[in-house]
């Protein structure tokens, strides 16, 4: 039953010290240090934290931001480690869910989150539907085979740079990338 602390910040250049102090005083005998992006890209700390959580720990965070991608990812996560036995507590959020009020204040977060994500859905839908009654469909436009053809051959004649042929036909870079064969002798 040991308090295991998490910590991160977002960029290369900011310290952990603040937290790593905090989680410290909070009682962690071992604490998971990250300087990486919450929103992207890997986070091998986070990864290896939650391999070493197991039954009785605690989880500890100096705020909860620190934790989640997003707040409905962010509360998936914890009921995850609610049901694999781990309880959370997040220092400058006040909650604990090793207490009955600390459950109870984030069940009705994770009830909010879950609303959130409903109305999201929802919206969308609301939206895509609107979209086809006025006769669009949803998805990328076909790709126009007949620039397609033109960029191949202007590629193929060794007289036209990628730029050129960009300019020349209207075509993104990724759909050039995507549709010229550029190994042909």
């Amino acid at each position: 039953m040991a308090r295991v602390g998490y910590a991160r910040v977002s960029t290369q250049d900011q310290r952990l010290d603040l937290q790593v102090d905090a989680l410290r005083a909070a009682g962690c005998s071992r604490i998971f240090e990250e300087k990486a992006s919450g929103y992207k890209g890997p986070r091998p700390q986070f990864d290896a934290m939650d391999a070493y959580v197991h039954e009785g720990d605690t989880l500890v965070v100096w705020k909860l931001d620190r934790l989640g991608r997003s707040t409905m990812q962010l509360m998936q996560y914890v009921n995850g480690l609610q049901e694999r036995g781990v309880d959370f507590v997040s220092l400058q959020d006040a909650i604990d869910t090793t207490t009955p009020a600390g459950k109870f204040f984030f069940t009705v977060m994770a009830a909010f989150a879950q609303l959130e994500h409903d109305l999201i859905v929802e919206r969308t839908n609301a939206g895509l539907a609107a979209a086809r009654a006025r006769g669009r469909k949803g998805g990328r436009r076909p790709i126009d085979r007949e620039k397609v053809d033109v960029a191949q051959r202007m590629w193929d004649s060794r007289q036209f740079g990628i730029d050129e042929i960009l300019e020349a036909t209207g075509m993104a870079r990724s759909t050039f990338y995507k549709y010229v064969d550029r190994t042909k002798e």
